[in-house]
This record gives C-alpha cells, sequence and structure tokens, in this order.
C-alpha cells in the first residue's frame, strides 16, 4: 500500500516518531495524520492549506477559539516575570494566588481550597487521593470505593481510568483496579423501558445506584464521580430528576460527590458550571480544559471545608501532604487562566452561551432528528450529539465493526468540519463558546452533507437501513 503522504513531509516524520493518544496504532502507520498548521477562531487550517470548521473546539476545550492575542501577551508578561516556581513546602506565587481566589468566587457551592494540576486527569486522580486520605484522617479505612458510572469518562492516569466507564480504556490496561465499581448508565434514550417517564427512569438509576452500594457495603463506598453532561461517552445528557433522584442516596450514606466539570466548566451548558445547570451539591469539583482556553495545560480540584479539614488534619500528623507535581499552580498557565476567566467576564460568555446554544440546539434538532440515519439528537447550550442507528425505529446501533462513526468523521473532514465519533456512533459538537449563529449555521450546512453522503455510501454497502 502506497501511504497517501509524501516522504520527508511532516505527516511522514510523524508516522516515524510519534506514538498518539487514542489512535489505531497499526493502521495510522498506512494513513498517517491529520497535520494541523493554524489556528483562527473557530477555525483551523491543515498543512495543505485546507480550511476546516473546529466542531469540537480541539478536545472540547478551546472556548475562545484558537487566537487570542490577551493571552499570548499573559503567557509572555509572565514568562518574562517569573517563568516558573513551585507550591512545595508552602512556597507560592501570585499567579496561582490569583487564580485560587478567582475559581473560590465562581464556586457553584462554598469550596475551601484549590489544589492545581496539569490536566483533567491528574486533577481527579488528585481527587481520589484527596478523599483516600481524608477517610483515612476520619478513622474510616475502609470506606474507600469510587462509584462511576457506565460510559463516564474522567480521564486516563490509572486510578482517573478505573473511575471511567468505558471499555477501551480498560482493555489490556488490566483496569479498573480493585475497589473501582460503576453504576447505570443514566441514558433513556436506550436504558428507559416502555412506558416509563425520564422521572421514573431517574428513580430507578436511583434504586439501582442504592443497590450497588447495600451490595457493596456502605461502609465501604468513599465517592461517586459524575460529570454533570456525560462527554466522552457521547454527550449523555441526564434524565429529568437524575441528580435530584440521586443525591439523596448517597448523602443517607455520606458518600461523597465529586462533579467532573473538565468539559462542561465555563459556560459550556449554558451556565458558569454544570453544576448549576444540572443542580448538583458536590464536595469535591474538577475543571481543566476551558480554565486557560487550554493554550496551557493547567487543571484544578476545589474541595469544601469538611474535606479540607480531613486533609489537613492528617497532613499534620505525618508532617506533610504527600502529594503534587513540578508543575501545580505553574506561574505561567496561572497567568493565562486567569486572563481567560477575566475575558469570559468581559464578554458574558454565558449569555452568548445562552443565545447561541439556544439557536444551535433548534436547528441541531430541526435538520437532523428526522434523517433516516439519526436515531437521537441531544443536548444542552453548546454541546450536542448526533446518534446514528442503523434501525431507527428498534433504536438499534450499528454494529462496532461497520466502523460508521469513523467513516463519518473522514467524510466531515472532506467538507471541511472537525468532528468525533464516540460511543455507539454518536457525533459531538462542542465548538468554541464565542461561535456566532452564521458560524452556526455554517457547522450544520458541512455536517449535513457529511450526513448525507454517509447515507450514500451505507447503500452502496447495502447495509443502511430502509428509510
Amino acid at each position: 500500500m502506497t501511504p497517501p503522504y509524501a516522504a520527508n513531509s511532516a505527516a511522514a516524520r510523524d508516522v516515524a516518531n510519534v506514538l498518539h493518544p487514542y489512535t489505531d496504532l497499526k493502521s495510522h502507520l498506512d494513513t498517517g495524520p491529520l497535520v494541523i498548521a493554524r489556528g483562527k477562531g473557530v477555525r483551523v487550517w491543515d498543512d495543505a492549506g485546507k480550511e476546516y470548521i473546529e466542531a469540537m473546539a480541539g478536545l472540547w476545550c478551546a472556548a475562545l477559539g484558537f487566537d487570542n492575542e490577551r493571552l499570548v501577551q499573559a503567557a509572555v508578561k509572565q514568562m518574562r516575570e517569573l517563568p516558573y516556581y513551585h507550591g512545595f513546602t508552602g512556597r507560592s506565587h501570585t499567579p496561582m494566588i490569583d487564580l485560587a481566589e478567582m475559581l473560590i468566587q465562581r464556586a457553584p457551592v462554598p469550596m475551601s481550597k484549590v489544589f492545581f494540576a496539569n490536566s483533567g486527569s491528574e486533577a481527579n486522580d488528585s481527587a481520589i487521593k484527596m478523599i483516600w486520605y481524608a477517610n483515612n484522617a476520619w478513622g474510616r479505612p475502609q470506606k474507600k470505593k469510587i462509584i462511576g458510572r457506565v460510559r463516564g469518562y474522567h480521564g486516563i492516569t490509572i486510578a482517573s481510568g478505573s473511575a471511567t466507564g468505558q471499555a477501551a480504556n480498560h482493555k489490556a490496561f488490566d483496569l479498573p483496579l480493585p475497589g473501582f465499581i460503576h453504576t447505570l448508565c443514566p441514558t433513556y434514550y436506550h436504558e428507559g423501558k416502555e412506558g416509563e417517564t425520564e422521572e421514573q427512569f431517574s428513580m430507578r438509576c436511583a434504586e439501582e445506584l442504592e443497590k450497588l452500594i447495600l451490595a457493596e457495603g456502605p461502609d465501604t463506598v468513599a465517592a461517586m464521580f459524575c460529570e454533570p453532561i456525560m462527554g466522552a461517552g457521547g454527550v449523555v445528557v441526564p434524565p429529568r430528576g437524575y441528580f435530584q433522584a440521586i443525591q439523596p442516596v448517597l448523602k443517607k450514606y455520606d458518600i461523597l460527590l465529586v462533579a467532573d466539570e473538565v468539559i462542561c466548566g465555563f459556560g459550556r451548558t449554558g451556565n458558569y458550571w454544570g453544576t448549576q445547570t444540572y443542580g448538583l451539591e458536590p464536595d469535591i469539583l474538577v475543571c481543566a480544559k476551558a480554565l486557560s482556553n487550554s493554550f496551557l495545560p493547567i487543571s484544578a480540584v476545589m474541595v469544601n471545608q469538611r474535606v479540607f479539614d480531613g486533609l489537613a488534619a492528617k497532613s499534620h500528623e505525618i508532617g506533610t501532604f504527600g502529594h503534587g507535581f513540578t508543575y501545580s499552580g505553574h506561574p505561567v498557565p496561572a497567568a493565562v487562566a486567569i486572563e481567560t476567566l477575566k475575558i469570559y467576564d468581559e464578554i458574558d460568555i454565558v449569555g452568548h452561551v445562552r443565545e447561541v446554544g439556544a439557536y444551535f440546539q433548534s436547528e441541531l434538532r430541526r435538520r437532523f432528528q428526522d434523517h433516516p440515519l439519526v436515531g437521537e439528537v441531544r443536548g444542552i447550550g453548546l454541546i450536542g450529539a448526533v446518534e446514528l442507528v442503523e434501525d431507527k425505529a428498534a433504536r438499534r446501533n450499528f454494529p462496532p465493526a461497520r466502523k460508521v462513526g469513523a467513516k463519518f468523521v473522514k467524510l466531515a473532514e472532506q467538507q471541511g468540519l472537525i468532528s468525533r465519533a464516540m460511543v455507539l456512533d454518536s457525533i459531538g459538537f462542542s465548538p468554541p463558546l464565542v461561535i456566532t449563529k452564521s458560524e452556526i449555521g455554517e457547522m450544520l450546512d458541512r455536517f449535513g452533507r457529511a450526513l448525507d453522503e454517509l447515507a450514500v455510501q451505507l447503500r452502496r454497502e447495502a447495509i443502511a437501513p430502509v428509510a
């Protein structure tokens, strides 16, 4: 097979040297990468000059788009003043202090302290260690199990990957670790029973959760991790009343709630936090991605007073809180994050998302809900998904071996649209939050052309459902 890239090109050098995340590594040797060369606003260009609308904001994260001079200058200024320092053994610096203060002020529920890391995975791993540490401080050394949800995503480090509820993150990695358990995915489209309302389904989810806790032993279960909206699991929007049903169960058995706001935070759902959109009352909140517009890596773990008191007591007994990263609260990413939060306030990012998000959700449903390949259209604000199905009436997905989602992604690229296929051929949308209504229209036009081309391709392969 002749590779679709020239010898000594960037693509060829990539294939020779780079090991890619979330990639079929063997197939990549033949197909090569899509090399992105530059970006501006909601668009990026590859190294051949082809333009794309980035419907996923990279990885759910470039909320302000792919260029912002204020963020560049914030990084340059901090590089000149203090390009690096750490937070170990009580050291500090102004960017870390200021950013922590800004996050506490913006927290959806009262929080006490902020710990900084470099990615959502690291932040969730840190939260798990804090939960174990605090339970030891509280004299509950057996209360350590972590509940995740099927299809949930919390990262790929060993502990956060165990909390994640996706097969691809477990297979061949020997995950999940013991002590990580998973409860029902709250997808009403697939899991709701005939005649069952969304509210009834939510109550059943709560009942299933309580059964799991009782089976494991309430004295052994420490915390539950929840994304307000499941992102990488296919943009699963919680059914009506879901968090109102499960939170009393957690409180009944003194199980901490961790809100994973890595994707939903900073306006994505039409509120500053997804926690506010769905009425969560977390003990710990984790954020990353849009925190710095992802121009530089940084994440944060916010803990309430009770959790902090446990950490403080145990660290005093031991003599130190033996956890942290060389780059925790790095001054340059912290400075960029500070400027990012200022910009969100100045441009009223939440107000903008509410306006254009309503248009996006309406157009997404109007254009695609009745398409013969579409089973469900779902989302809120500027996050959404279109789930492709083989049988619309039966809600039956295509067999995974068909790789229908991957086929769509390639067709979308041909139309100048970068998208992402997730669980059950769910095609995600998470554009930069600064996207305009006209850009949304153009994005959906390109999506529609790719979807129609996919239908033609599937008919040619004689595998499409009868319309």
